[in-house]
Order: structure tokens, then sequence, then C-alpha cells
């Protein structure tokens, strides 16, 4: 790898092991959201591969966040089921090749990554 690489992929594992578990959350949400974009995307050129390879991302991504959900939180049984439906509609676009479906999962996310964004940004205000 070179030294350019190698110092980008050394600043985002530092930001990484810096970010608050807010930030955290919503870096993750940025990137599932990227993964599917960029898997519909791929899917309508017909791109199967990296379809594939995007939506795979994707449902690795959904199940840290289910992983994260904590059972002390009143909400997290409602988003647990959330991410259950995500996972199993991502696999189904991903081997049904249904860009549909994809894009149904993505008007799905917008709405909640937005909200983590604004809920991390009302907590760095307090």
């Amino acid at each position: 790898m070179n030294p350019a690489l190698r110092a980008q992929q050394r600043y985002r594992e530092e930001a990484i092991l810096s970010a608050s578990p807010q930030r955290l959350l919503t870096m993750l949400y940025d990137r599932l959201v990227l993964d599917v974009e960029r898997g519909e995307a791929a899917q309508l050129r017909g791109d199967w591969d990296t379809a594939n390879t995007e939506l795979q991302h994707a449902q690795q991504i959904v199940v840290e966040l289910a992983g994260s959900l904590s059972d002390d939180w009143a909400g997290s049984g409602d988003l647990r089921a959330v991410y259950g439906y995500l996972t199993r509609t991502l696999i189904g676009a991903n081997i049904g090749r249904d860009a549909v479906r994809t894009r149904e999962c993505l008007e799905l996310l917008l709405p909640l990554r937005d909200a983590w964004h604004a809920a991390a940004d009302a907590l760095a205000v307090v």
C-alpha cells in the first residue's frame, strides 16, 4: 500500500477510535446509507458483483446496529424489529437482484439516519 493510502487508513482508524458513541452511531448510519445507495446503483446498471458486495456490507452494519441495542431502552424492541425487516429485505433484494426492494430499504433508512444525526447534534449542544 502506498504511503498516502496508509496515512488515509490510519486517519480513518483514529477517527473511529476517538469518536463518541453518538458519532460512531451516525458514522454507521452514514455508511449504511452509502452502501445501500451504491448497491442500488450497481443493481440498476446490472453490476451484480458490486451490488452483492455493497448489500452484504450493509447487512453487516445492520447486524452491528442490532447488536448494539440496549434492552434497557424502551425503543429497542421496535428498532430491533426494524433492523430485522431491513436485514430480510436487503437479503431478498440482493438474491432477487431487485433494485425496488433496495430502494425500499433506503427510503426506510434515510429518516432513521436523519433522526440519529439530530439526536447526536442535540446531545453535542448540551
